[in-house]
């Protein structure tokens, strides 16, 4: 008997762990499981634990569906694969990698027990493509990681198992709903695979040139941007599936559209990086990746991060997308690098104060990226530039130039023209007031902003 502990692979189609479990012989019927471990599913936001119990529930009905069930019980790994090994007579148990230290811990405690009771474990990689650990420990900038993670073969999705592979069991222990005050997109594998069609078949024709329109994003929000990421993020399809669906698409077309697709491939890659950094840095989540030879002086001021988190902070493309992810749990990925820059660099706050806040309300936080991200935006990760600052203002200029984004968002902006709403920050205090006397003054003038991070991180760096 062996049994497949199902952690953030909320599926049974391209599951590498699960295949493998399945392949034995006729005696090695397999049990999935699902542990219900609430002091992991506490580090992350309620919104986006909600959507993966959601896919947990999704998942128990493909099981039915297949004759079998999962199941589930509450507690940790280690005293839960403990106990059904001895209940179910099991001789082995098989899971996938995680690269997050909490998981890579409570793993290694399952192992630990589970061979002290004569149980034989198997961890395999299935949430990346590449596995870190095939690749240098390091590399100063992605480029120089993409050419090398470019090299390796990727393989194809893996198959979902027989239904003769599993035990017959039927339990109707289920996980708890979880409230949230926001519309959360459908879970589950099918909904993943539904929403990957309908980009294959429109959106990545067009994506290296629709991806930063913000007025595109407004219109359609499902056609400029994949919006898979809640979906990789939460495990409910298998990285594998998505790239091939996209390089079939690529080796089918030529010119603008395969450079359109290429593009999507390559912003695949820098979840595959930020997970190697994860890997080889368990601290990445904590702790500065690059060298700083001086401390930064971040000022940490309270009442700005607020204004930030409240979208209240005069500049109006930040408060939009602070506003879009209060609302969606979700920021189109142009504003999502502007709001972190914003924060770490116009205001100097520490970017771990930003990418925590990030993690209590995105709906498809994935810990890896998420840190990463932050660490490059607040120019302490991997980047060919020393101190990168977005300008909100030449941004907005350049990717929302009539300000359908922002006024999505900012109803108080909603009569103000595209021209005026841009140079919001530079107009003068009754101009402003004249024309949305209910939104926010600048909390920080936009030079003097930039000016003060560029000279604390050049000072950190030791260039002053």
């Amino acid at each position: 008997m062996r049994v497949f502990w199902h952690r953030r692979d909320l599926r049974t189609h391209d599951n590498v762990g699960l295949s493998a479990a399945a392949s034995g012989t006729v005696t090695d019927e397999v049990i999935p499981v699902y542990v219900y471990d609430k002091e992991v599913l506490s580090t992350i936001g309620d919104r986006q634990r909600a959507f993966i119990l959601r896919g947990v529930k999704d998942l128990k009905q493909r099981y039915k569906e297949l004759g079998t069930d999962l199941l589930i019980r509450s507690g940790t790994p280690e005293e839960v694969l403990t106990e059904v090994a001895d209940e179910y007579n099991v001789d082995s148990v098989y899971y996938n990698k995680h690269y997050r230290k909490r998981r890579r811990n409570r793993a290694q405690e399952a192992t630990a027990s589970l061979d002290e009771n004569g149980v034989s474990t198997e961890s395999l990689t299935d949430l990346v493509l590449v596995g870190p650990g095939r690749l240098n420990e390091s590399y100063e900038n992605h480029s120089r990681f993409y050419d090398d993670w470019d090299d390796v073969p990727k393989e194809s999705p893996y198959p979902e198992p027989d239904a003769s592979a599993f035990v017959e069991i039927d339990t109707s222990l289920t996980v708890p709903e979880v409230e949230t005050e926001i519309d959360l997109p459908e879970a589950g594998h099918e909904a993943a695979r539904e929403r990957l069609g309908s980009f294959c078949a429109e959106g990545i024709y067009t994506y290296n040139d629709t991806r930063d329109d913000l007025s595109a994003a407004v219109e359609d929000p499902t056609s400029a941007v994949s919006r898979m990421s809640p979906y990789i993020s939460a495990g409910m399809v298998g990285i594998r599936e998505v790239w091939e669906a996209a390089t079939e698409i690529h080796r089918s077309v030529e010119g603008r559209q395969k450079k359109n697709i290429g593009k999507y491939r390559y912003e695949l890659s820098w979840r595959e990086h930020n997970y190697h950094l994860l890997y080889h840095n368990p601290s990445l989540p904590v702790e500065n990746y690059k060298h700083i030879p001086n401390e930064i002086r971040w000022r940490n001021d309270t009442e700005d991060f607020e204004a930030w988190k409240r979208g209240e902070t005069g500049y109006p493309l930040v408060d939009a997308g602070m506003r879009q992810l209060r609302q969606e749990g979700y920021i189109h990925n142009r504003p999502r690098q502007v709001v972190a820059s914003f924060l770490t660099k116009h205001l100097l706050v520490d970017w771990r104060e930003g990418a925590d806040h990030f993690r209590d309300l995105l709906i498809d936080h994935d810990y890896a990226s998420n840190y990463g991200n932050w660490q490059w935006i607040a120019s302490t990760g991997t980047d060919s530039v020393d101190v990168r600052i977005f300008d909100p203002v030449s941004q907005m200029s350049k990717y929302d130039p009539e300000a359908d984004f922002v006024k999505e968002y900012i109803p108080e902006l909603r009569e103000v023209p595209p021209e005026k709403a841009i140079e919001w920050p530079n107009l003068r205090p009754g101009e402003r007031d004249r024309l949305a006397p209910e939104y926010p003054e600048p909390i920080v003038d936009r030079n003097e902003g930039y000016e003060r991070a560029q000279r604390v991180f050049e000072e950190a760096l030791g260039k002053r």
